[in-house]
């Protein structure tokens, strides 16, 4: 009888605990830019399960990538810092196993939350910034299914999700599959959960599923209205010295727009249905009541904009990303409301752990967006820092953004190249058409942005991580220091490794 009363006792905790803490599904595209949601405006799209969430939701239309590269911005989802502190990218280094262990996946799971990942993982890791690569963390999950690199699309390359290929042969399905049985499995269990799944789609190589090349077959698309390289003469020297200036023709943005555009937004319709078949297994399960659900990209796409292709640069196209959030507990769910406020990648780590009821670690950055669920115009942050440093040294800049202006520092001076900077004001010219810069009638402006950028590089050049190249960055990005002086460094800011694919 003791036995079987504190059996009885123990369930009823847990399913106390599973009440008051809400299940967390984390889903996140690669790649995927505002131009492929019927909830953020185009109508030439089919995204209903998304568009669906943004109905039930709230839609989030000033969401920023702090860096808009797969390997840094996924670390900075994980640890909710800027990249300068977790130290992670492409060229730079691995994330450390200390920095790993503050992140939410770990925090939750320590927590009692039951946990799973799915898809691109897209960091390493290291004991120390000498010591060797780890393998892939796996064992911290409940739940794995993730991949290595830039993972594939063909599921049967994915040694985690193998068991999945017969009946999803294309990567993406596979994720909502796994979803499927990790929510099943959850319910089963009575415990919360928190399941991430990173979607390989849109990324590039274009392996869209086969399973609907109906979809868009012949299909015209609109160009947004700063396409075109015409629209982008005004952007820095330095942001045209790198592949993203040169794939607007050689991804033939520039001769095959609508061809291109189909195939990118066939892989995310194969996103949408994923996202479906999630949903539709958390009211299967009797848990969609008590689940919150983010969607979001780790970084956008210029898809032509500006007579760019590709990511990285600190413009609109490329860090500003779709972001919706759905919590059905709270009464202002099914409004179809949407935030303008300033948000960043780096506040879902800290947002779905003040969901759990937990602390957030100081080491932190982001804030907790479900204050704005609550008030969707109260702001959370004053400005956020846009930053570049991988690539070809003259493009590595760093950015500030508020909700109404974007200051850009392009702190390379060498080679020809003079420090240049440029100002827009995004309230009244979201596409970016217009840099303000040097006009008179926006020096006030100037002068606050400038200042707001010094906070964001004092605080890089109190946090940055003591390996991985990141504090030689605050001479670089510093508007004072002399040019002599930043042309010393420069060598050692140059970051391509080109084997690796991005």
């Amino acid at each position: 009888m003791k036995r079987l009363f504190i059996l009885a006792m123990a369930l009823f905790a847990a399913a106390c605990f599973a009440e008051k803490n809400p299940n967390i599904v984390y889903l996140m595209a690669d790649d995927q830019s505002t131009y492929t949601l019927g909830c953020y405006g185009n109508a030439d799209v089919k995204t209903p399960n998304i568009d669906k969430l943004a109905v039930d939701g709230m839609t989030f239309d000033n969401h920023y990538d702090t860096t808009a590269i797969c390997m840094a911005s996924r670390a900075t989802v994980m640890t909710g810092m800027y990249e300068y502190k977790h130290g992670c990218n492409f060229s730079h280094g691995e994330m450390m196993t200390d920095t790993w262990k503050k992140s939410y996946p770990l925090l939750l799971r320590e927590a009692g939350y039951m946990t799973a990942f799915a898809g691109k993982f897209g960091f390493e890791l290291r004991d120390t910034p000498d010591g060797p690569k780890l393998e892939l963390p796996a064992e911290d999950f409940d739940w794995w299914g993730g991949a290595p690199g830039q993972s594939s699309y063909d599921t049967k390359k994915n040694k985690s999700m193998a068991a999945y290929a017969e009946e999803y042969p294309h990567a993406t399905l596979s994720y909502g599959a796994f979803g499927r049985d990790f929510i099943r499995g959850a319910a089963k269990a009575g415990k919360p959960f928190c399941l991430s799944i990173s979607f390989k789609a849109p990324h590039r190589p274009v392996a869209p599923d086969p399973k609907f090349d109906d979809v868009y077959a012949g299909k015209t698309f609109t160009k947004p209205a700063n396409y075109g390289r015409e629209h982008g003469e005004h952007f820095s020297k330095q942001s045209k010295k790198d592949r993203q200036y040169e794939r607007f023709h050689e991804w033939n943005y520039s001769d095959k727009y609508d061809e291109v555009m189909a195939l990118y937004n066939q892989q995310i319709y194969a996103i949408d249905i994923a996202v479906g078949m999630v949903r539709e297994a958390l009211e299967e399960q009797g848990v969609a009541d008590n689940t919150v659900i983010i969607y979001t990209s780790d970084n956008g796409f210029f898809c032509g904009s500006h007579g760019y292709g590709s990511k990285v640069l600190p413009y609109e196209e490329s860090v500003r990303v779709p972001m919706i959030i759905y919590d059905p507990r709270h009464s202002n769910s099914g409004k179809k409301l949407r935030s303008d406020a300033l948000t960043g990648n780096i506040d879902f780590a800290p947002t779905m752990l003040r969901l759990a009821g937990l602390p957030v670690p100081e080491n932190m950055d982001g804030a907790d967006l479900m204050e704005l669920y609550t008030e969707p115009d109260r702001p959370i942050h004053e400005s956020l820092a846009l930053i570049n440093v991988w690539g070809k040294a003259p493009t590595h800049a760093l950015g500030v953004v508020t909700k109404e202006m974007k200051y850009i520092h392009w702190g390379y001076a060498a080679e020809g190249f003079d420090v240049t900077e440029e100002l827009y004001h995004l309230g009244k010219d979201p596409l970016e058409l217009t840099n303000h810069a040097a006009n008179p009638e926006y020096s006030p402006a100037m002068q606050q942005m400038r200042e707001a950028y010094d906070k964001q590089l004092a605080h890089w050049n109190a946090e940055a991580v003591p390996y991985n190249n990141y504090q030689s960055y605050g001479t670089v990005f510093d508007r004072e220091t002399p040019k002599a002086e930043k042309e010393a460094l420069l060598p050692k800011a140059k970051s391509v490794k080109k084997k690796k694919k991005k």
